[in-house]
């Protein structure tokens, strides 16, 4: 029966890492399932999921870390239950607009999570609105990317958001990724 394993690796990006890593899951016998990786100024972070049989993940606990320390990389280790694949059919591209005000991005959030809404990717600017005459407020720009479930209807999700904007002073969009 086949196990899993959440791997997180984080460290300064260097050339040739990720394929030292991907080198050394093969080399346990073990399947990258699934994995998202970013670089961040000079840091790389690396999150995947990897499946293998109990012996292959067994020598994946122990491997894995002994690559990261060779390139001087920190990693965290996870065994999982059984993972599925994520269902990409309603992914959307949010963008809100507006003065930045505190729990702004909070309520944005609790209200994905009010509908089992998946956010996998954020990002979020400020800006100073400067003026000749005046210091404006801090202006936002949010970006995420979002997963809907199948079962609820894309059009109501749309309306609930714009009605949340509304009573925050912001603008912003959902638009579907097909």
């Amino acid at each position: 029966m086949s196990q899993q394993l959440v791997v997180t690796i984080l460290g300064t990006d260097k050339f040739g890492m990720l394929s030292a890593i991907v080198d050394t899951v093969c080399d346990v016998e073990c399947n990258i399932l699934d994995s998202r990786q970013a670089v961040f100024g000079q840091d790389f972070s690396l999150t995947m999921i990897i499946e293998g049989s109990q012996a292959a993940i067994a020598n994946a606990e122990f491997a894995i870390p002994q690559t990261c320390h060779k390139l001087e990389l920190l990693c965290l280790l996870k065994r999982t239950k059984r993972h599925t694949k994520q269902n990409l059919e309603h992914i959307a591209d949010v963008v809100i607009k507006g003065e930045n005000a505190n729990g702004v991005i909070k309520k944005i959030t609790g209200f994905f999570a009010q509908f089992t809404i998946s956010v996998s990717a954020f990002r979020l600017k400020t800006s100073k609105n400067h003026n000749e005459l005046t210091m404006g407020p801090e202006q936002m720009t949010c970006k995420m990317v979002v997963s809907i479930p199948h079962n609820i209807s894309v059009q109501e999700v749309e309306c609930a958001f714009q009605n949340l904007l509304l009573a925050l002073n912001l603008q912003g969009s959902i638009k579907q990724n097909h």
